[in-house]
């Protein structure tokens, strides 16, 4: 019998940045952090049908789908894969390494590690710290990101990928002065007190 060999072509993700060198350093993240070597980020929806298929999405796709749920870029894919196109360009120029190993380390770093619920006992509510989700803190993580991209470039002469490029470099390395971590980190403290 004759052997098939299967060409395996690796296509850089947006021609530019190899995704094989990519480590996730939080053990808890790696089954929900996806790094996928495609030209184009972009599954069509097909990982939206069923319930928990969201973390096989392509973390680099769950950003740009992040950005597009702002007021201004509501259904705009395109122009939030250019935005984070230009990012990504800037984070490469300023910091010399593969920005998608500075996003992975920005997500795993803006992510809460434990919250508070509500519980109630007799009519009266009662702060409870708990463990966040891993699929939860990937997903916090990521809004914190947009929400910051959103509100450092809206009404300002900056930017939107100047702007994600700064919060992502400075959020993998865990500036608490960045948006993103220190809204991680004031939930992380709300949640010490309610222990």
């Amino acid at each position: 019998m004759a052997e098939r060999q299967v060409a395996t072509s690796r296509i850089p993700l947006f021609n530019k940045w190899d995704t094989s060198e990519i480590v996730v350093k939080d053990a808890g993240l790696i089954r929900y952090i996806t790094v996928t070597s495609t030209e184009v980020p972009s599954s069509c929806g097909r990982l939206t049908q069923q319930q928990f298929t969201k973390s096989q999405m392509a973390i680099v796709e769950r950003l740009i789908n992040r950005l597009m749920q702002t007021e201004t870029n509501t259904g705009k894919k395109q122009l939030c894969t250019r935005i984070v196109m230009d990012a990504f360009d800037e984070i490469h120029v300023k910091t010399k390494q593969n920005p998608l190993q500075i996003l992975v380390d920005a997500v795993a770093n803006a992510g809460p590690r434990e919250e508070t619920v509500r519980l109630k006992y007799g009519g009266i509510n009662v702060p409870k710290s708990v463990d966040s989700a891993p699929t939860r803190r990937v997903n916090t993580a990521l809004r914190y990101i947009a929400m910051a991209t959103w509100k450092g470039s809206h009404k300002t002469k900056k930017p939107a990928h100047l702007v994600l490029a700064n919060e992502l470099i400075m959020a993998s390395k865990g500036d608490a002065k960045c948006f993103s971590v220190g809204k991680k980190e004031e939930i992380e403290r709300i949640a010490k007190s309610a222990r």
